[in-house]
């Protein structure tokens, strides 16, 4: 092996190499139509055992470690990145579809698994608790480019964000199930609660917590901000998952909290972030395809099977739970089928397929190859699908904007002042105007505008348009009044 032959230099080597590699199957993976994670895991699987042979790794338990603490990474950049305000809308049917829908959903893939695999009635529920969410990761990245409608958008983000915990809880319960038969399935209710509702309350407190501590405490270095948010995930992870509690449940609400504060180096404290879960989201995508074997994964059984449960999962099970677990709730014919073929699987059923490995069950290899098959099957014909869909659906939105020209004066830090970026659209009450007929608050001066990737540098009679990026240097004793004008709309009056 090209490992035991160079040792450690060959694998920082290693490491780099799959870095890189990872990097560019990002930026070429939507010129392609895929979704990165196939591809991440397509490098894992050419350079693995079955393959190129460089690297020979079979350790299901440091997988499954390294996965969790990925999954932590995603899940925090995930709720940094999303508006209250546009999942406030969407709270309900969100949280239905992440408890009711992937109940119905584990249940009818388990049923079938049970009459396809010759196992018995809790080996299948097993496998249908595996497969049974959604998967942030892979909602989070497919949909970050991609123009879909808000409304679906924030659905499926806030879905994917909050059911991971569901999944946990019956994966969890039915590998003790068949451990210990003698466990009542009684006795787990209470503990779905528990979970649920102290890793919410942890999330909550930790993320207030945070917010608070990296807006009071002055670190000597502005690159200290963003490692304290980090710290301050993976304790929220730890915390919550000590006493029983949902970690994942607890990230992602202490995200939502901290993303939607005020908070000073907030830019560079996102970008960090981004870069992480980025990071994060190739080294895991690529170690698990290191971890299936394609000689294995890639039989005639495997297939046939596969894609019978791809077929079941993506065309039965999941556009049922959908239909009921949005009953009498306001979404569309159009919506609903949406959401139905939107629900990618990727990552954490891959990382939940390892818990039976782990726990050292019966079958438990051949559900991990099982459900490699039907999560690549799911990104392919699924994830490649979603922006044609859409389109046909008339479901897309406006088209994402991803500023390159960003400012690193963000947030003086120590001083009085900050530098704030705001995007003007065609419902913003100072499109339209001149900088002299607005009326900013004291101390709030625009530095700089950049319009059509130029720099235009403002002065009294320059019109502001739609689509402009304003940087406004501000007093924070000022900042909610120049708050107040920029988010003011056309229709009301502002002054």
């Amino acid at each position: 092996m090209f490992l035991e032959s160079f040792g450690t230099d060959a694998l920082v080597l290693l490491g780099a190499l799959l870095l890189i590699s990872g990097v560019l199957v990002a930026k070429f993976s939507n010129r392609l139509g895929l979704p990165s994670l196939v591809l991440f895991i397509l490098v894992g699987m050419i350079l693995g055992s079955d393959g190129l042979g460089l690297v020979y790794f079979d350790n299901a338990y440091i997988a499954q470690i390294i996965g969790i603490f990925a999954l932590v990474i995603i899940l925090f950049e995930g709720g940094l990145q999303t508006k209250y305000s546009t999942v406030k809308a969407v709270v309900v049917p969100s949280v239905s579809l992440a408890t009711l829908g992937v109940l119905l959903t584990s249940a009818i893939v388990g049923w079938c698994a049970y009459l396809i695999f010759d196992v018995t009635l809790l080996e299948g529920m097993l496998f249908g608790a595996i497969v049974g969410s959604t998967d942030a990761a892979a909602v989070f990245a497919t949909l970050k480019e991609r123009n879909i409608k808000a409304k679906m958008g924030a659905t499926l983000e806030a879905e994917s964000g909050t059911n991971d915990p569901m999944a946990v809880f019956l994966t969890i319960s039915f590998i003790e199930l068949i451990s210990i038969p003698e466990t009542s399935i009684w006795l787990l209710v209470p503990s779905f609660f528990w979970q649920m509702g102290i890793g919410l309350a942890i999330g909550l407190a930790v993320g207030k917590l945070a917010s608070v501590s990296i807006n009071r405490i002055n670190l000597d270095s502005s690159g200290l901000y963003p490692i304290f948010s980090v710290a301050f995930a993976l304790l929220t992870f730890g915390l919550a998952s000590i006493i029983g509690a949902s970690g994942f449940l607890a990230v992602y609400v202490a995200a939502l909290v901290i993303g939607n504060s005020e908070l000073t180096y907030r830019y560079s404290i996102f970008q960090f972030n981004e870069g992480f879960a980025w990071m994060a989201q190739i080294l895991m995508f690529i170690l698990l395809g290191l971890l299936v074997f394609p000689g294995q994964l890639f039989s005639l059984g495997i297939i046939l099977e596969g894609l019978l449960l791809s077929f079941i999962l993506m065309f039965v099970a999941r556009p049922v739970a959908v239909f009921l677990s949005t009953i009498g709730m306001k979404y569309t014919l159009k919506e609903k089928t949406f959401l139905s073929w939107a629900g990618l699987r990727g990552a954490v059923p891959i990382v939940l397929a390892t818990f039976p490995i782990v726990a050292g069950l019966d079958n438990a290899q051949f559900f991990f190859n099982v459900v490699f098959f039907v999560v690549l099957s799911s990104a392919l014909v699924q994830g490649s699908t979603i922006s044609w869909l859409a389109k046909k659906l008339h479901l897309t939105g406006p088209k994402k904007d991803n500023p390159h020209h960003s400012l690193e004066l963000i947030s003086m830090g120590k001083a009085n002042a900050e530098m704030v970026q705001y995007k003007t659209n065609a419902d913003s009450a100072i499109v339209g105007k001149k900088l002299h007929e607005i009326a900013f608050p004291n101390k709030a001066n625009i530095s700089a505008i950049v319009r059509d990737e130029k720099l235009i540098t403002p002065y009294g009679e320059t019109e502001i348009q739609e689509g402009d990026f304003l940087y406004i240097l501000v007093s924070t004793r000022y900042k909610e009044d120049l708050k107040k004008v920029l988010e003011a709309k056309k229709d009301a009056s502002y002054s």
